[in-house]
């Protein structure tokens, strides 16, 4: 991918998610943040506007509860903001992989709105931390908003792309992500930026959507637009081929949803060696 390309999609990305962001920030009737995320060729729920993160089909296409806020547990998100959940674009639940304990440090790649953010602060208590970092900034305004609403003392939202994290090295214990890394034009400088930021034992739990092996890059763009978390997202083999040339150990892909045809919402998870 030549320079100009990637800056032209990091900015076709930046401009989505801020159109995304406005829609909270700034309500208009029949104007949300899905609404915006799934206008185009593709949202990182589907192929279009008629399918969903939750499958193919009329359930799923009739429900709405198949991306978003909606992907997570009933009362998991009970008094948070409701700005946070309005702005929710993932395709899964990183909290549900990633096992946070009390005290831990906790780093969001694209943490949007905040949701995971927050979320992950309860999770690790007034000993841990959580930090978010995200290019835009309306969303950064809007995760800022909705961590002063939520009263959380424990987090911290900080400007930066996923590729050069604005952290130093060793600086958390675990790293989420939710259908952000497709959208880089860069998976490996981002997969060795949260092996640096890792403490040495440390792990990520993340969701994305990935494809399956058969599928070209050329199948994935037919498939769907690139800010739109379709044609960008990594196979399975070369997700794993990723993490272990970034120095990662038991690395796993596992799909769990279709959003796509031969494209998945996937748990990925990985460990950086204690003794790297």
């Amino acid at each position: 991918m030549s320079e100009e390309t990637s800056t032209d999609l990091r900015e076709a990305v930046r401009a989505r998610y801020a159109e995304a962001s406005r829609a909270v920030l700034e309500p208009k009737p029949g104007v949300t943040a899905q609404t915006v995320e799934r206008s185009g060729t593709a949202s990182c729920c589907g192929s279009s506007a008629t399918d969903s993160c939750c499958g193919t089909g009329s359930a799923a296409r009739d429900s709405a509860d198949c991306f978003g806020g909606q992907l997570y547990q009933p009362g998991e998100t009970d008094g948070l903001p409701e700005e946070a959940v309005l702005a929710s674009l993932g395709c899964g639940n990183p909290l549900a992989v990633a096992d946070l304990h009390e005290g831990e440090r906790v780093l969001d790649l694209g943490s949007g709105g905040g949701i995971d953010v927050l979320l992950s602060a309860r999770r690790v208590g007034p000993s841990g931390f959580a930090y978010g970092v995200d290019m835009t900034d309306d969303m950064l305004t809007l995760a800022r908003a909705n961590a002063a609403k939520a009263g959380a003392a424990n987090v911290e939202f900080r400007k930066g792309e996923i590729e050069a994290l604005p952290l130093p090295d060793a600086a958390v214990d675990v790293v989420i992500s939710n259908c952000v890394i497709n959208l880089s034009t860069d998976k490996p400088a981002v997969l060795a930026e949260v092996f640096r930021v890792l403490v040495p034992g440390g792990r990520i739990g993340i969701t994305d959507v990935v494809a399956e092996d058969q599928l070209t890059p050329a199948d994935r763009a037919a498939a769907g637009s690139y800010v739109g978390c379709i044609a960008g997202a990594l196979s399975r083999a070369e997700y794993l081929d990723g993490l272990a040339a970034a120095g990662f150990a038991g690395a796993s892909v596992t799909f769990t949803h279709e959003a796509a045809p031969g494209m998945h919402s996937a748990i990925i998870r990985a460990v950086k060696p204690a003794a790297a």
